[in-house]
């Protein structure tokens, strides 16, 4: 395979701040949620989760922003449906079984993923 076919350079995106104006109806609610979460440093988490994680900030932007575009909603940028699949397999398997060391089981299941979601929200160190 031709590499020079399939490498094309990574794009780059200025991150900036959006106070315009909208006249769609349909997005209206999306540009007030743009101008406000405009006013936040929008890499704060990611250099967080970066430095927990050692996983470089621009490939965790670039995983944000692939994973909300194809998700389509924000429960998929937070937690995916693979991510709430794997929850809900945690507390059938529990309640099937029944048991106190079943229940342990998908609470420290849940507690990894709260873990993970957490990671990077404790603010700069």
């Amino acid at each position: 395979m031709d590499e020079s076919a399939t490498s094309e350079p990574d794009p780059v995106v200025t991150l900036s701040r959006w106070d315009g104006e909208v006249t769609d109806a349909a997005f209206v609610g999306l540009a007030s949620d743009v101008a406000a979460y405009g006013h936040l440093d929008a890499l704060a988490t990611l250099r967080g989760l970066s430095e927990a994680s050692g996983i470089p900030v621009g490939a965790l932007a670039r995983y944000v922003l692939a994973r909300w575009a194809s998700g389509g909603s924000e429960a998929a940028l937070e937690l995916g449906a693979s991510g709430v699949d794997h929850l809900v397999r945690l507390v059938s398997v529990a309640e099937a079984e029944d048991t106190d060391e079943a229940r342990l089981r998908a609470y420290t299941g849940m507690r990894d993923v709260v873990t993970w979601l957490r990671a990077g929200l404790d603010g700069p160190r």
